[in-house]
């Protein structure tokens, strides 16, 4: 069974690991949110839903 024998397959699956886990953070990192919203310049009221059904 060649399936059992690892030396074809363990090689791609650790350098497929190790090209995953360099290159995923700065991708990833790349999608984040730079501009929060800051606290000063967000109105905040208080809104209370009502339900019709009660």
């Amino acid at each position: 069974m060649p399936q059992l024998n690892p030396s074809p397959w363990l090689l791609y699956l650790l350098l497929t690991w190790l090209i995953l886990l360099f290159l995923a953070p700065s991708k990833i990192s790349g999608h984040t949110n730079l501009n929060e919203p800051s606290t000063k310049n967000t109105k905040t009221t208080k809104f209370t839903w009502t339900w019709p059904w009660q």
